[in-house]
């Protein structure tokens, strides 16, 4: 997503850090040896939860590439649309495939009439588009990327570190309010369309309910961890999954060096039906 106003949104690179943003911590050495290691961070977040905010100082403290706006910018060039236009409808699905399946026919017109493309091509489309942008940005490597469902078309790498943000309705309310000067009820429907776009966006180009535990290496809830408790843990996550990217697979998991139950386990009994 990227309104200008968004209350839970990464600066863009087009802006200064504030005067009142806290200053970065320096990455101890393990941090920094694992930084060498692995790749990628990706960041999903429940609008109002601070997870932009927190990219941006995971940023600033592993000296990393804050990568948000610029998967727009890239998708727009790639697809011959301006970036304002990328800008105005990134993650809503129908829009944006609608302009992309436009722009085709003018770059690539066809001397044959041609049945008209379906919203299945554009999606097609808009996702290899996508796909190969967050890929290229990966290849890059150290480097955080923010939503876009990044974190399931990078899942089968083991040195990116898949992070969730979430925090209870009422505190996200809060910090809409706070961030972006809005009254109660404005804050409220705005996160309401923010999570419906989100869940669209997720649901219709991977076909998944966004937010299932087992999509992330780390799920952290804001609701009382500070944002800089939540940038340690995020730190610790990612020496301890460095260290273990030359595990074998078959050692990994939480079975992994435990031994057999001694004794037959036995479920706790449901009560009766009253």
């Amino acid at each position: 997503m990227s309104d200008q106003a968004d209350g839970d949104e990464t600066p863009t690179t087009r802006e200064a850090p504030t005067a009142s943003a806290p200053s970065p911590t320096a990455p101890s050495d393990q941090e920094q040896q694992a930084a060498e290691r692995m790749c990628a961070i990706t960041i999903s977040r429940l609008y109002g939860s601070g997870g932009g905010e927190i990219a941006a100082r995971l940023a600033q403290r592993l000296g990393w590439r804050l990568i948000d706006h610029e998967v727009v910018v890239r998708v727009a060039h790639s697809l011959g649309i301006t970036e304002e236009e990328a800008e105005a409808r990134d993650e809503h699905t129908a829009d944006l495939i609608s302009r992309i399946l436009s722009s085709f026919s003018l770059v690539y017109p066809s001397p044959e009439p041609l049945s008209p493309p379906t919203p299945a091509d554009g999606e097609h489309i808009y996702q290899q588009t996508l796909r190969e942008v967050i890929e290229q940005f990966t290849t890059e490597g150290h480097v955080i990327i923010v939503g876009r469902g990044s974190h399931l078309l990078l899942a089968d790498r083991r040195d990116v570190l898949r992070v969730a943000i979430a925090a209870p309705l009422r505190q996200r309310i809060a910090y809409v309010i706070r961030r972006e000067g809005l009254d109660e009820a404005r804050a409220t429907e705005r996160i309401r369309r923010k999570d419906a776009d989100r869940r669209r966006y997720v649901e219709t180009h991977y076909h998944q309910r966004p937010f299932q535990p087992e999509d992330y290496d780390l799920s952290v809830n804001t609701a009382i961890l500070s944002l800089d408790q939540t940038l340690d843990l995020i730190c610790l996550a990612l020496t301890q999954k460095a260290q273990r990217l030359d595990t074998p697979a078959a050692e990994l998991g939480p079975v992994a060096g435990l031994p057999r139950y001694p004794d037959h386990p036995e479920d706790v009994p449901l009560p009766e039906d009253a």
